[in-house]
């Protein structure tokens, strides 16, 4: 189905074409001339235009250049009482998708319509893909051995072939992007289109333009209608990167997509049915910005159909080693030469750190050395890392604080702390009587953070 214009001077014709358009559930404008199409064109989109060739007013030529001057994806299609060589090579020439002789075969015109609907619809998808606003970055696979990183590859595996909203949960830098290309990957949306967007990047009017459209005149600087990123996926995944840093309003319009399919442009009062399948992430915690009030909880739930939480580097350290592995290949092929391995002194040095940005702090680590480095192997010494061992800001508690000065610092800092959280989880586990969403509250994570350290620390339930 498709949004039609139909230009020709004899109302007759305009009616039967029309009608027997509007049986492939076309929806058709008419238009009696070439100055009255000029006028729509610039006003509304649509994705076939089909053109009597002369008219009183003008030719259909000049109505082929205003529709590829206002949407160069939009298909022209001539018809013609009178075909020549000349007219076909000319409009050809200048973009048209086809042309057809009158008096015409309804069954030929539909056909025609049909392909130039497809036509229009993949240009779109091919230019909105191009200029999309958020690439998805990363390597076409999950890397790890670990117990946390294999439970996400199985959450991947059991959610993707469904239509499930997914919520993406992970520090910056742990792979949310990676995990949405692989839920795309493995769906049966795979063959369309995946856009993605980062919802941090945008102000307020920005975000939901890009997101929902607009109509031509919505605001300041609108020169014409705009289809948004909902539209561009339509039949395919739309992946919001950062969703929790979106305003109210746009909280609100993205509902309304999620509970009918409906998208509303800014400035139009006729809202567009899609279907695209949602798939959204963030480094917050949701639940805590819905009891705050700056996120809506009708939304959360909507959005957290199916959570999937990207364990931090720091608590995956077993992987450091294959992943130093992978991430030098990839730099080595990127870079053109040769991939440089890590000494011991290096992966003990890396495997003790808690890597604030996680992988995407390891891979340019390992891109500086191999661009720095003098060595035939990166050594400890080309690694200029952090203070280690700190998980986040210091309490300013001062019970902790003294607690922390009567602590020896000969200790081994990464095991006291495992073995902290690990008793801290089962004394709350003991309190709440074996409830996990009791004992996440009343260490203030979140229920998937409980879930997982749970199973990470054989916690008996």
């Amino acid at each position: 189905m498709g949004r039609l214009l139909i230009v020709d001077d004899e109302p007759n014709l305009r009616r039967v074409l029309g009608s027997d358009l509007r049986l492939d559930g076309h929806k058709i404008e008419e238009a009696d001339g070439v100055r009255s199409a000029v006028s729509l064109l610039t006003e509304h989109e649509y994705d076939v235009v089909i053109t009597d060739q002369k008219m009183p007013d003008g030719d259909g030529l000049k109505v082929l250049t205003a529709a590829r001057e206002n949407d160069t994806s939009i298909a022209v299609i001539f018809l013609t009482a009178v075909p020549t060589i000349e007219l076909a090579v000319e409009s050809m020439r200048q973009g048209a998708f086809d042309f057809i002789t009158k008096p015409f075969n309804p069954e030929v015109v539909r056909a025609t319509v049909r392909r130039a609907c497809e036509r229009t619809g993949l240009l779109r998808e091919n230019q909105l893909l191009k200029s999309t606003v958020g690439t998805l970055q990363g390597g076409d696979t999950i890397h790890g051995s670990g117990q946390g990183i294999k439970d996400v590859r199985e959450q991947i595996a059991r959610v993707a072939p469904t239509d499930a909203t997914v919520l993406i949960i992970g520090e910056t830098g742990t792979g949310k992007e990676l995990v949405a290309r692989a839920i795309h990957r493995n769906s049966r949306r795979s063959q369309k289109p995946l856009v993605a967007v980062n919802c941090a990047a945008f102000t307020e009017t920005l975000l939901e333009s890009e997101l929902f459209g607009h109509e031509r005149g919505a605001f300041t600087g609108a020169d014409r209608a705009r289809q948004g990123l909902f539209e561009a996926a339509n039949g395919g995944t739309l992946f919001l990167d950062e969703a929790g840093e979106m305003s109210a309003p746009a909280q609100a319009k993205l509902l309304r997509v999620l509970v009918d399919g409906q998208v509303l442009r800014i400035g139009s009062t006729q809202p567009r049915t899609v279907d695209v399948r949602v798939l959204a992430a963030t480094h917050r915690n949701l639940e805590e910005r819905v009891q705050q009030g700056s996120f809506r909880q009708d939304l959360y739930y909507r959005l957290a159909v199916v959570p999937i939480q990207i364990p931090p580097l720091r608590e995956r350290r077993e992987d450091i080693a294959g992943l130093c592995e992978v991430l030098s290949g990839q730099i080595a092929k990127e870079l053109k030469v040769r991939p440089k391995p890590i000494s011991a002194d290096a992966l003990r040095k890396l495997t003790a750190y808690d890597f604030p940005g996680n992988i995407r702090e390891l891979r340019n680590l390992l891109e500086r050395a191999h661009i720095l480095g003098k060595a035939v192997e990166i050594t400890a010494e080309e690694l200029p890392l952090g203070s280690t061992g700190a998980v986040g800001a210091p309490t300013e508690k001062v019970e902790l604080r003294d607690w922390v000065a009567r602590l020896p610092l000969d200790l081994n800092l990464r095991d006291t702390l495992t073995e902290i959280e690990k008793k801290l989880i089962e004394r709350a586990m003991e309190q709440a009587q074996g409830v996990q969403a009791e004992a996440a509250r009343m260490l203030g994570l979140s229920r998937s953070d409980i879930g997982y350290k749970v199973t990470k620390y054989a916690i008996e339930r």
